[in-house]
């Protein structure tokens, strides 16, 4: 039995804990499903350490490409680090407790570094840009110090606000709809005015989100322009393959988050699994892909991680 937090104002009611599930209707295959979850937690922490790895470790490696790079790996290692626990205590053993601050600390950890993925995501896109329109001035306006400032931007745009601290709960709607804490599934548990935390998320995904994808697809459409001024189709070809990976990861990130966003908003009448199967697209697989993403179409990171790894063994 759950207690609510004691509180001067009795008819104030915050849950000690929150009950977490894992896959809708599926409970009694939980054993066999946490075999293909913990596969690819194993490959995210590993493609993605091997990543910072390779690029701290292979001084040819120390360009903005790959700086960004490794942002986008770290992200994706706290993005994985975030779901991880709770996710196979749920599938393994069955545990589905979270107490209500812990369950805020990670929501406010899970919508950060959603945040920072698609900060990091933009810069990558601008640094694509330099590379290519303007290859003379790239080292020169990509410096080391201008690439910190961008990654302390990133992060400083990342904080996000505990608004739902501030809300009642209702003591019977205390189960979640995913094995970790979702701002937009934490605050249909509330039984109160919740339109505040309406505005405000609908303001992260258009200023993070709609705006990053926007200036993405902005940037790309200067990348082609260039690319096209190019005499030689060789050429041309070449330019636009070092941005394949970029694309992709691109796709990766974006086309889930449009899916959680639509489910959240418009799936009301859904399963319940379409709901928990599309949050996890979005969590687990970025981080699973990004890095088998960047190892196949970049040569330089490919046999980096290589050669640590042979080196290991």
């Amino acid at each position: 039995m759950l207690h609510s937090q004691s509180h001067e104002n009795i008819s104030f009611f915050q849950p000690s804990a929150f009950l977490l599930i894992g896959i809708p209707g599926l409970e009694a295959m939980h054993g066999w499903i946490s075999i293909p979850f913990c596969s690819m937690y194993t490959l995210a922490l590993t493609g993605n350490c091997l990543i910072l790895l390779a690029v701290r470790k292979t001084p040819s490696l120390h360009q903005p490409m790959y700086y960004f790079l490794s942002m986008l790996s770290l992200t994706d290692l706290g993005l994985t680090l975030c779901t991880l626990p709770t996710t196979m205590a749920v599938l393994w053993f069955d545990y589905r407790h979270i107490a209500f601050n812990a369950c805020l600390v990670q929501m406010f950890f899970l919508h950060s570094f959603s945040v920072v993925e698609s900060s990091v995501l933009l810069a990558m896109s601008f640094d694509r840009f330099m590379a290519i329109s303007n290859p003379l001035r790239y080292a020169s306006v990509l410096t080391n110090s201008v690439i910190g400032r961008i990654g302390i931007a990133i992060v400083t745009r990342a904080t996000v606000p505990f608004l739902l601290k501030r809300l009642n709960f209702c003591p019977e709607k205390i189960q979640l709809s995913h094995s970790f804490c979702f701002h937009a599934d934490m605050m249909k548990r509330a039984c109160a005015d919740i339109t505040v935390n309406i505005l405000y998320g609908l303001y992260v995904v258009l200023s993070t989100g709609f705006v990053d994808s926007l200036l993405i697809v902005f940037s790309y459409g200067l990348i082609l322009h260039t690319v096209m001024g190019l005499a030689s189709p060789k050429e041309r070809a070449r330019a636009l393959n070092t941005c394949v990976s970029h694309i992709l990861a691109v796709l990766v990130f974006y086309i889930p988050v449009i899916g959680v966003s639509i489910i959240h908003r418009f799936g009301r009448h859904a399963p319940p699994i379409v709901h928990a199967l599309v949050a996890y697209v979005y969590l687990v697989v970025p981080p699973v892909l990004n890095p088998i993403i960047y190892s196949v179409k970049s040569k330089h990171i490919r046999e980096a991680m290589l050669r640590l790894l042979r080196r290991k063994s």
